[in-house]
């Protein structure tokens, strides 16, 4: 296990020097580029609908490279088809500039998955080889913005369990090389899923 956890941390530091992405976007022009994504993700980045991610107060890196990803096919999302394809790098910088720049909603926990999800999330499961999610998340989940680990605190715990089931069987990869997610979410059960998902929307950044 210390060998495992050894790896893990390289793997974190050199994600943390990799240049995944180039954002530095003007917020002001972002804010009139993102008209058409308020139907699903709000018109702050605040989405009232479970299933779609909250975008407000995203790491701009983070969210710039989601939107290459989704634009060059590196992610799919059945509902995101098409929706980049008229956008360049520089307007997508802007958008990612935009939700960086706006203030999240507070989520909550479901009090019966609160202990289990602490438990994982804080201490992962060393038998298992989880490792806890601080590292690239931080202790209140505001995740690392300059290495680009996303903030995950306060997000819809609905879209997070999704992207974890995502990440364990391989539909989602857009992970890198070093397959971190998928590598840690494919020895989590589904309680684990459910009670990680539901514990971080009620962290408070």
């Amino acid at each position: 296990m210390k060998h495992f956890s050894n790896a893990f941390f390289v793997v974190l530091l050199s994600l943390s020097l990799a240049a995944v992405a180039q954002a530095g976007g003007n917020a002001s022009a972002g804010k009139n580029k993102v008209a058409s994504c308020g139907a699903c993700h709000g018109n702050d980045g605040n989405s009232l609908i479970p299933s779609n991610p909250k975008l407000a107060g995203q790491g701009e890196k983070y969210l710039y490279k989601q939107l290459k990803d989704v634009q060059r096919g590196d992610r799919v999302i059945a509902m995101m088809t098409g929706q980049l394809d008229n956008f360049n790098d520089a307007d997508l910088a802007d958008i990612a500039a935009y939700y960086a720049g706006q203030t999240q909603t507070d989520g909550v926990a479901e009090a019966k998955w609160v202990e289990l999800g602490e438990e994982i999330y804080r201490n992962g499961n060393h038998e298992r080889g989880i490792p806890s999610c601080t590292g690239c998340h931080g202790p209140a989940g505001g995740g690392n913005a300059p290495a680009g680990f996303p903030m995950i605190a306060g997000q819809h715990a609905e879209y997070l369990a999704t992207q974890l089931r995502y990440f364990s069987v391989g539909s989602r990869n857009n992970d890198g090389q070093s397959m971190v997610m998928r590598g840690i979410a494919e020895r989590m059960n589904e309680n684990e899923i459910q009670a990680v998902a539901s514990y971080v929307a009620g962290l408070r950044k």
